[in-house]
C-alpha cells in the first residue's frame, strides 16, 4: 500500500497518473491521493480504496462524459473532490456512475460542475452518504440529477446536501434508506417512480418545485421530513400519485403551494395510506385532493395557518369516503364542555360560493374579493341551495398542544 502512495505522489504531474494507479493496484488495496489535480474520465474495475484525504485531491474530467466510472463491486471513494463532467444527457455524463455493482461506497466526496453527480445503475448494497453535490450552471430544466437510481436496490444514502441540481430520482428500485439529506434551489427534492418498500425519513428540502412526490409506488414510508417553500405553479410538498399502503407521519410542510397533494391514491384496491401525525401549516391548500381518491386515513395531524384548508379539483369525486378522525382545525368553531381536549361537536367542512374558483378558475381573480366575501356570508346566513360537505372529523383536537 505505501508503494502505490508513493507512485501517485511522484507521478502527480503526469497526465494518466490515477487511471495508471488503478490498473497496476492489487485488488483489494487503498490508493491515498496527496493534495493535487488528478486526469479524471478513469474507470475502475477491481474492489479498491480511493482516499483522497480532506477533498484535497480533485479528480478531474475533460469535460466530455462521466469523471469515474465504477465497473466492480467493493469499490469506496472517499474525501474527494471530484469535477468537471461532460454536459450530454444522453450519456448521463456524471460525476460518479456505478454500473451494476454492489457494496461499493462513495463517502464525504464534493462533486461539483457535474451534470449529473451521482448515477447508480443496477447497483444494490451501496453507501452513498456525507457528500456535496452541485449540477452545471444551467437553467433549471437542463441540470442532470444530483441522485439517480436506476433499478438500484436495498442502498443507503444519507447525509448528502444537494444544491442546484435537477432532481434526486429513485427510478423501479426498492428497499432503499433515504435519510437525514438536505436540498435546496432544485425540481424536485425527491421523486419516485415505481418503487416500493423504500424509507424516507428526516430529510429537510427547502425552495425546491416540488418536495417528495411518490408515484405508481407502494409500501413505503415517509417520516420525520420537513419541507419548506415549494412554491409556483407545480409547488407541492409531498404528493402521492397512484401510491397505495403509504405512511406518512411526523412530516412538517410548511409555506407550500399545495401541502399534500393525493392524486387517485391509493390505487389498489382494498390498501389504504395512513397520514397521521403530520404538521400542515401556512400553505396557500393544505391538502389537495386530484381525482378519484378514498381510503385515506388522516388522524392526529396539525392543520393550521393555511389558506384553503382543503381541496378538492374533482366535484363528482365524493372524498368524504376517507377518514379524518383526531385532527386539529384552526377554523373549527365548536367548544369542549368536559375539557377532553376533544370538540363537543365534529368538525364539518364545506364548499361555500367562496370555491366556486375550483369549478371555474376563471373566478379565481375574484378571490378574496368583497363580492365573493359577501356571496359566501349570504350562502351561509341563509343558503339558496345545499353546500357541499367535504369532509367532517368526528373528534376534531381543540389545541395543538395535544399533538406536540
Amino acid at each position: 500500500m505505501k508503494a502505490a502512495v508513493f507512485l501517485l505522489f511522484s507521478l502527480s504531474l503526469c497526465a494518466n497518473v490515477l487511471q495508471d494507479a488503478i490498473d497496476n493496484a492489487p485488488k483489494g488495496s487503498k490508493l491515498e491521493l496527496p493534495a493535487g489535480i488528478y486526469r479524471g474520465n478513469v474507470v475502475i474495475d477491481k474492489p479498491l480504496i480511493i482516499d483522497g484525504k480532506d477533498q484535497k485531491a480533485i479528480i478531474e474530467g475533460d469535460g466530455k462524459g462521466t469523471v469515474v466510472t465504477i465497473k466492480s463491486p467493493f469499490v469506496t471513494l472517499k474525501n474527494l473532490t471530484i469535477r468537471h463532467s461532460g454536459a450530454e444527457h444522453e450519456r448521463v455524463d456524471a460525476g460518479v456512475a456505478l454500473k451494476n455493482v454492489h457494496h461499493c461506497n462513495i463517502l464525504h466526496c464534493d462533486l461539483k460542475d457535474v451534470l449529473f453527480g451521482i448515477d447508480m445503475q443496477q447497483s444494490s448494497d451501496c453507501n452513498v452518504s456525507y457528500n456535496q453535490i452541485s449540477s452545471k450552471p444551467f437553467d433549471l430544466g437542463l441540470r442532470g440529477d444530483a441522485i439517480r437510481l436506476w433499478y438500484s436496490n436495498d442502498n443507503t444514502l444519507t447525509h448528502n446536501t444537494i444544491s442546484k441540481a435537477r432532481d434526486f430520482v429513485v427510478w423501479y428500485s426498492h428497499g432503499n434508506l433515504i435519510a437525514n439529506n438536505y436540498g435546496e434551489y432544485g425540481r424536485y427534492s425527491l421523486h419516485f417512480m415505481y418503487t416500493g418498500k423504500n424509507i424516507v425519513k428526516e430529510n429537510e428540502f427547502v425552495h425546491n418545485s416540488v418536495g417528495i412526490f411518490f408515484m405508481y409506488s407502494q409500501d413505503t414510508i415517509a417520516t420525520g421530513n420537513i419541507i419548506k417553500n415549494s412554491l409556483g405553479t407545480t409547488g407541492l410538498g409531498i404528493g402521492l400519485k397512484d401510491c397505495s399502503n403509504y405512511t406518512i407521519t411526523d412530516n412538517k410542510i410548511l409555506y407550500c403551494a399545495r401541502g399534500l397533494y393525493i392524486d387517485r391514491s391509493p390505487f389498489e384496491p382494498d390498501t389504504f395510506n395512513h397520514i397521521e401525525h403530520n404538521f400542515i401549516l401556512y400553505n396557500s391548500e393544505g391538502v389537495h385532493f386530484h381525482s378519484l381518491s378514498l381510503n385515506n386515513i388522516f388522524k392526529n395531524n396539525i392543520i393550521k395557518g393555511n389558506i384553503d384548508t382543503v381541496v378538492n379539483d374533482s366535484y363528482n369525486t365524493r372524498i368524504t369516503q376517507n377518514k379524518w378522525d383526531g385532527n386539529y382545525w384552526d377554523d373549527y368553531q365548536g367548544f369542549d364542555k368536559n375539557g377532553d381536549g376533544i370538540g363537543d361537536t365534529p368538525y364539518n367542512l364545506y364548499y361555500y360560493a367562496d370555491k366556486m374558483w375550483l369549478l371555474n378558475p376563471n373566478v379565481k381573480f375574484f378571490y378574496g374579493s368583497p363580492v365573493i366575501s359577501i356571496l359566501n356570508f349570504l350562502a351561509k346566513l341563509a343558503p339558496i341551495s345545499e353546500p357541499v360537505k367535504l369532509l367532517t372529523d368526528p373528534h376534531p383536537k381543540m389545541t395543538e398542544g395535544k399533538l406536540l
